[in-house]
């Protein structure tokens, strides 16, 4: 499945909710079911600088795709990376650099952040790619 097959997945699947609440009861969800990062990645090195929250970020590549692992220490920010996982995991490092990931202001979820949650989602999404540019400069 591509990035944008699986962009339009989830605008559908918040297209089921009707208010911004039940959609964040949906996030956290997602976020619950993040599997567990390595505690080994839980480290300065792994932050996610510009987040309001603890997030740590990992990127492995395997057999040409890069595949993410994440956690945080706040329920909505985890349920935020593991959408940005969801969409962007299992693809070429290029297919992640050149995606737009126009979901995010599809399902309004920028504005339905507090500025500085906003500013931790272009981080994490900023450091996605910037792991995708290192693993295809490596690969």
């Amino acid at each position: 499945m591509s990035i944008k097959e699986r962009e339009e997945e989830i605008i559908g699947e918040f297209e089921m909710f009707s208010d911004w609440m039940e959609k964040y009861e949906y996030i956290i969800e997602l976020g619950k079911d993040l599997p567990l990062i390595d505690p080994n990645y839980k480290t300065e090195d792994y932050l996610i600088k510009g987040c309001q929250s603890q997030v740590w970020l990992n990127a492995e590549n395997r057999d040409g795709k890069v595949y993410y692992s994440a956690d945080s220490d706040a329920i909505i920010t985890k349920g935020i990376i593991s959408v940005l996982i969801r969409v962007v995991s299992n693809s070429t490092p290029q297919e992640i650099l050149e995606a737009d990931l126009g979901f995010i202001d599809k399902i309004g979820l920028k504005e339905h952040l507090s500025p500085t949650r906003a500013n931790g989602l272009v981080s994490m999404v900023r450091q996605m790619k910037n792991y995708a540019l290192a693993l295809s400069l490596k690969g």
